[in-house]
């Protein structure tokens, strides 16, 4: 399954520290949404899909489309 929260923080650059800080986490428990070891929360998918202005289903590999259906 591709990893979408990984790809999306390499594609703007970000590191997993600087994500973290943006969603009020540890860069630990950030990392842990990465590797899949916790899984992500919907508090915490909400946070992740409005720093990077995509859709959760487009996080959760259900679209491959990113745009956010106002």
């Amino acid at each position: 399954m591709k990893n979408r929260v990984r790809d999306l923080r390499e594609d703007h650059d970000f590191t997993q520290q600087q994500i973290a800080d943006k969603i009020g986490i540890t860069q630990r428990k950030y990392s842990y949404f990465e590797t899949g070891t916790q899984q992500l929360t919907d508090e915490f998918l909400t946070k992740i899909a409005d720093v990077y202005n995509v859709s959760i289903d487009y996080i959760l590999c259900r679209t491959d489309n990113p745009k956010v259906n106002k």
